[in-house]
C-alpha cells in the first residue's frame, strides 16, 4: 500500500469523488500535513494515514469562516 495517492487514485478507493475531495481541501475540512501534502512537484497527494484518522474522528474541521451572504441595501427616502 502506498501512503501518498492523487485525488483521482484516492476518489476511486475511498467513493468520494474528485470534486467531493478538491471541496474538502478548498473548504478546510482536510489540513495541509494532516490528510493532504503538495508534492515537491506541486501536486497534491491525499495521506492516507491522515485520511484514516480524519475519517476515524467523526469530526469536519474549517479553517474558514462560513460565506458570508451578500446584503441588499435599499435606499430610504428622507
Amino acid at each position: 500500500m502506498v501512503r501518498f495517492v492523487t485525488i483521482d487514485k484516492h476518489a476511486l478507493e475511498s467513493g468520494y469523488t474528485e470534486h467531493a475531495i478538491r471541496a474538502k481541501i478548498r473548504d478546510g475540512i482536510w489540513r495541509e500535513g494532516e490528510v493532504w501534502v503538495k508534492a515537491p512537484d506541486g501536486r497534491i497527494l491525499i495521506d492516507a494515514e491522515g485520511y484514516d484518522a480524519w475519517a476515524a474522528s467523526g469530526k469536519t474541521r474549517s479553517r474558514k469562516a462560513p460565506r458570508s451572504v451578500p446584503v441588499k441595501v435599499r435606499a430610504v427616502k428622507a
